[in-house]
C-alpha cells in the first residue's frame, strides 16, 4: 500500500530528512519518502497504518512537525510555504534563522537563538536576504511601533518622531550579553585567583589578616556569581549533553571544572573526610576554587572571542546587503516620486541619478551610462550600458541620469539570489568534513576514558601527594581536549571562502562543488556564450539559386525565426528589422534541438538550420551551397541553410567574436593541469576555426545535447573528475550530469539551476577564479584540520603528564583552559585569512 500525506512544520533540508527518519523508524513501513518543496511524505506499508501511529510518533519527538490527510486544512500558523528555503523561512519569521556553526544536524535551522543540542555551541544567527533597515525612517519614542518615513508628531501621544535606529543582529546581543557575564566573571575571578597565589609569597601578608581556612570560604563566596551566573550556560549545556548523550566540549569543561569546584566545597564542609596527603599544614584540604573559576572564565573569554570572530566570517554577506539602495525615484504620470525600493512595482518606470545605486533589475528605456558591476561580477572597470540592456540592483551608476523599467523586484533580484545562495552554500556540509565528524563521534569519551586513566596512574604510582597530582591532572585532561577545534575547521573555511567567491563574482551553491572543483581533471565548454560572446550578428546572406533574391531569403529566415528563442535566431531578426523586411505569417512553427526550425510559409515548407536540419527535412545540399559554406566555416563563422520545400535555396552567415578572456584563461587552466574539451553544436569547419585559434587540441563538432550528456559520462567512467560549463538549455542536462556543472550567468535559467557553480559576468576567467579560490579553502581547511589534530594529539598528554617523569613539567588545568579556549580562535582566525588572499 502507498498514500501520500500533509507535513507541516519543515523549513529545510535537515527537517525534511529528519521527518523521513521518523516515519521510516516508524513499524509496518516498508519505505518512508519526504519531499520538502511540495511538504509531503509518500508512505509504503504492507498492511495500513492509522495515521494517528504518524502524528503520536512526530508528537514524541517534541511537536514541531505534523502529519495530514491530502485533504485535511493546515492551520496557517503551521502550514509550510511552498519551497521555502532556509533564507526565505527566515524572512517569513521575526526571530530571523539560525544554524549550527558546526553543521551538526546538516543544514537544520532554528527560528530563534539558543545552543545546538548537539555539541551546545551558540547558533549563529544567518545574514538575511534583506536586512531590517531603518535608515531614514522615524519612530516614536513612547510607542516604537510607529514608523514612518520623514519627520513629524506621533499620531497616538503627539511627541516629535525621532530618527530610528538599527536593530541590532542577534550576533551582536550574543556578544554583548557574553561580554557583560565575562566582566562580572573577571570581576570575582580575579580576587579568587591573587589570595590562592598568595600561598607563593614568603610570610603571606593575607594570613595575618585572616586565617587561611577564612580566606578559602571568602573565595568560595567570590566563586558562586562566577558559577551559578555568568558560566552558569556551560553547566546546563553539559547537562544537556549527558542527558541527550551527545558528548561535546562542554561535557568535559562541565565535568572538569564541576569536579574541582565540589571538591573544593566539600573539603570545605568535611575536612575530616579526606586523607592527610589532601591538607595543608594548617589542617585545611587543598581547594581549587581559583582553578574553577579561571577556567570558566577562560572559556567565557573563548566563546567571546569567537562571537566576534564569527561576525566577520559573513562579513561578505553583509557587504552585499550594503548594496540594496533604500529608496528609489519612480516616475508615473511625468511625475517623480522617493518611494521606498519594497514598493516597487514590476513593470514600473524609474528615474537612476548620477552616483546613484539601482535599486532593482531591470532594463534601461531612456538614456545611457556608465555602470560599476564590480560588487558584484569582480571586474573593476565600469560598463557602457544603454537602451535595452539588462543592469542589476545595487550596481552604481556613473555620471548620467537614465530611466528604467523593472523587470525584478525583491527576493527575485540577482542581488538577493547572491545572497540566498552564499547563505544556503554556508550551510553546507563539505565531504572532508566526514573525517571530522568522525573523530568527534568518538572524540569526548575516549577524553573521559584518557583522563580516568590518568587519575588511576598519578593515584597509584605517583609522588605524593598522589591524591593531589591526579586530581589535578584528571582536570587538566578533560579541560585542555578541544572538539570544537575539530568541528569548526572545515565550516568555517567554507563560509568565508563562499563569501569571498561572491565578491568575485563566483557563486557556489554548496561546499561539495567547492571541494569537487580542486580536484577537476577535464573542462567541457561549450562555443556559443560560453568562449564567444553569446551576442552573434548577421554578416551576409547568400542566395543559391536565381528563383529567390538574397532579399526574399532573408525575408523567409526572418519570418521563419520570429517564433525562436535562439540567440542565432534573435540575431537574424534584429538583423531584418534593420533592413525593413516585411515579416509573413509561419504557421506551424517546430524546433528541433541541435538541428534548427521549420514552419510552413504561404503554403511552403521551410527549414532553416545546420546540415543535420537539411537531412531531418529530407532536402539535399547543393555542392554550391556546401563549399560557400564550408568557406564561410573556416573562418569560424556560424552558417545556417535555408530550404523551401525539398530545395536548398540559401543560407544566413553568423560571426560570434571570441571573448578577449577566453584565451587567456584557457591557457591558465591548461596550465593549472586541467584538459579542457569544447563540444559545440556548430559544424566541423568552424569549430576548427576556434579551436586553432585558442591553441585546444581537444574539440568535437556537431554535438547535440544527449551527446553532450554522453561525453561527460564517457569521461566519468575513465576516472575523470569532469566540470562542465555551459549557458543553454542544449547544456542543462550534460551540466547536471558533470561533477561539477558551472553556469554562466549570463545564460538561461535552466542552465543555472542546473549548476553547483555560476559565474556572474559568464566568461572563461571566472572559472580560473573558481578553480584559485577552491585550491584556496581546500588548502586552508587541511591547516585548520591539521592544527586541531596536532593540538589535541600534543595537548592531552601534555595534560595527563608525559613530561613529568623527565622534566619535572606540569601543565596546570588553568593553563589549559587558556589554551583550549584560543584553539577555537585560531582555527576562525585561520579561515578568515582567506578573506585577503587574491583569487
Amino acid at each position: 500500500m502507498k498514500h501520500t500525506y500533509k507535513i507541516s512544520g519543515m523549513t529545510c533540508n535537515g527537517c525534511r530528512s529528519h521527518v523521513e527518519d521518523i516515519l521510516n523508524s516508524t513499524e509496518g513501513v516498508a519505505k518512508a519518502t519526504v519531499n520538502l518543496e511540495e511538504a509531503t511524505a509518500t508512505i509504503e506499508m504492507e498492511n495500513h497504518i492509522p495515521i494517528e501511529t504518524f502524528q503520536k510518533r512526530l508528537k514524541d519527538d517534541g511537536g514541531t512537525y505534523s502529519i495530514h490527510l491530502p485533504d485535511e486544512h493546515i492551520p496557517e500558523a503551521k502550514k509550510p510555504s511552498k519551497s521555502m528555503s532556509a533564507g526565505q523561512a527566515g524572512m517569513n519569521s521575526q526571530h530571523g534563522v539560525f544554524y549550527c556553526p558546526m553543521h551538526c544536524e546538516g543544514d537544520k535551522t532554528y527560528n530563534k537563538p539558543g545552543d545546538c543540542p548537539v555539541c551546545g555551541m551558540n547558533l549563529v544567527e544567518e545574514v538575511p536576504m534583506k536586512a531590517a533597515s531603518t535608515a531614514g525612517k522615524y519612530t516614536c519614542p513612547m510607542h516604537p511601533e510607529v514608523i514612518s518615513d520623514k519627520p513629524g508628531s506621533c499620531p497616538k501621544c503627539g511627541m516629535d518622531l525621532v530618527p530610528a535606529e538599527p536593530d541590532v543582529s542577534a550576533e551582536e546581543k550574543t556578544y554583548k550579553a557574553l561580554l557583560s557575564k565575562f566582566w562580572i566573571a573577571l570581576a570575582f575571578t580575579a580576587p579568587i585567583f591573587l589570595i590562592a597565589m598568595s600561598e607563593m609569597i614568603p610570610e603571606n601578608p593575607l594570613y595575618k589578616i585572616l586565617d587561611l581556612k577564612h580566606w578559602n570560604w571568602i573565595q568560595f563566596g567570590l566563586s558562586i556569581p562566577v558559577v551559578f551566573y555568568a558560566t552558569w550556560m556551560f553547566f546546563e549545556r553539559a547537562y544537556r549533553s549527558i542527558v541527550t548523550w551527545n558528548l561535546n566540549m562542554f561535557t568535559l569543561i562541565g565535568i572538569g571544572a564541576g569536579v574541582a569546584w565540589l571538591f573544593s566545597l566539600f573539603g570545605l564542609l568535611f575536612p575530616d573526610f579526606f586523607p592527610d596527603q589532601f591538607k595543608t599544614e594548617s589542617g585545611t584540604v587543598h581547594v581549587y576554587f581559583e582553578a574553577a573559576t579561571v577556567i570558566l572564565t577562560l572559556v567565557l573569554l573563548g566563546q567571546l572571542l569567537e562571537a566576534r570572530a564569527h561576525s566577520k566570517t559573513s562579513d561578505a554577506v553583509k557587504e552585499l546587503l550594503k548594496l540594496a539602495p533604500n529608496k528609489a525615484i519612480r516616475v508615473k504620470d511625468g511625475q517623480e516620486q522617493e518611494i521606498s525600493v519594497d514598493e516597487i512595482q514590476v513593470g514600473d518606470i524609474l528615474r537612476v541619478k548620477p552616483g546613484d545605486k539601482i535599486p532593482v533589475d531591470g532594463i534601461i528605456t531612456e538614456g545611457h551610462s556608465t555602470i560599476d558591476e564590480s560588487m558584484i561580477t569582480g571586474e573593476p572597470v565600469p560598463v557602457e550600458k544603454s537602451e535595452d540592456d539588462k543592469i542589476s540592483s545595487g550596481t552604481i551608476n556613473g555620471n548620467q541620469s537614465f530611466l528604467m523599467k523593472a523587470e525584478k523586484v525583491g527576493a527575485d533580484t540577482l542581488l538577493s539570489q547572491i545572497i540566498q545562495m552564499v547563505n544556503n552554500a554556508s550551510r553546507s556540509k563539505a565531504p572532508i568534513q566526514k573525517i571530522a565528524d568522525q573523530v568527534s563521534g568518538y572524540f569526548v569519551p575516549i577524553v573521559v576514558i584518557i583522563s580516568v586513566i590518568t587519575y588511576a596512574v598519578w593515584a597509584i604510582w605517583g609522588p605524593e601527594p598522589a591524591y593531589v597530582y591526579a586530581l589535578v591532572n584528571a582536570i587538566a585532561v578533560l579541560i585542555i581536549a578541544c572538539p570544537c577545534a575539530l568541528g569548526l575547521a572545515t565550516p568555517m573555511s567554507v563560509m568565508v571562502g563562499v563569501g569571498k567567491g561572491a565578491q568575485s563574482g563566483v557563486l557556489i551553491k554548496n561546499a561539495e562543488a567547492l571541494e569537487k572543483m580542486n580536484k577537476t581533471d577535464v573542462l567541457i565548454i561549450d562555443k556559443t556564450g560560453t568562449i564567444t560572446e553569446g551576442k552573434p550578428t548577421v554578416e551576409t546572406v547568400e542566395s543559391f539559386i536565381d528563383d529567390y533574391t538574397e532579399k526574399q531569403v532573408l525575408q523567409l529566415i526572418v519570418s521563419i525565426n520570429q517564433n525562436s528563442e535562439h540567440p542565432l535566431a534573435q540575431a537574424t531578426v534584429n538583423y531584418g528589422k534593420e533592413k525593413e523586411i516585411e515579416i509573413l505569417k509561419a504557421d506551424g512553427f517546430s524546433a528541433e534541438t541541435g538541428k534548427g526550425v521549420e514552419a510552413k510559409i504561404e503554403g511552403k515548407k521551410v527549414a532553416l538550420g545546420n546540415d543535420k536540419m537539411m537531412e531531418y527535412a529530407n532536402v539535399d545540399l547543393t555542392d554550391k551551397a556546401k563549399s560557400a559554406a564550408e568557406a564561410y566555416q573556416k573562418k569560424g563563422k556560424t552558417v545556417s541553410y535555408l530550404s523551401v520545400g525539398n530545395e536548398v535555396v540559401g543560407c544566413v552567415v553568423i560571426g560570434d567574436k571570441i571573448k578577449a578572456t577566453s584565451a587567456k584563461a584557457i591557457k591558465e587552466l591548461q596550465e593549472s593541469g586541467i584538459a579542457v574539451y569544447m563540444l559545440t553544436g556548430d559544424n566541423q569547419n568552424t569549430a576548427k576555426a576556434v579551436a586553432d585559434e585558442l591553441n585546444l587540441d581537444n574539440f568535437k563538432s556537431g554535438m547535440l545535447p544527449k551527446d553532450k550528456l554522453d561525453e561527460v559520462e564517457k569521461l566519468q567512467a575513465e576516472g575523470k573528475v569532469v566540470a562542465m560549463a555551459g549557458d543553454g538549455i542544449n547544456d542543462a542536462p550534460a551540466l547536471a550530469q558533470s561533477d561539477i556543472g558551472i553556469a554562466m550567468g549570463t545564460g538561461t535559467d535552466v542552465a543555472i539551476q542546473s549548476a553547483a557553480i555560476t559565474l556572474v559576468k559568464g566568461d572563461l576567467h571566472g572559472i580560473v577564479k573558481a578553480r584559485n579560490l577552491s585550491r584556496n579553502v581546500m588548502k586552508n581547511i587541511k591547516q585548520n584540520l591539521f592544527f586541531a589534530l596536532i593540538y589535541n594529539s600534543l595537548g592531552i598528554p601534555l595534560a595527563a603528564g608525559v613530561l613529568f617523569p623527565f622534566f619535572g613539567i606540569l601543565l596546570s588545568p588553568m593553563i589549559a583552559a587558556l589554551a583550549m579556549s584560543f584553539s577555537s580562535v585560531s582555527v576562525i582566525a585561520n579561515a578568515l585569512r582567506l578573506r585577503t588572499q587574491d583569487i
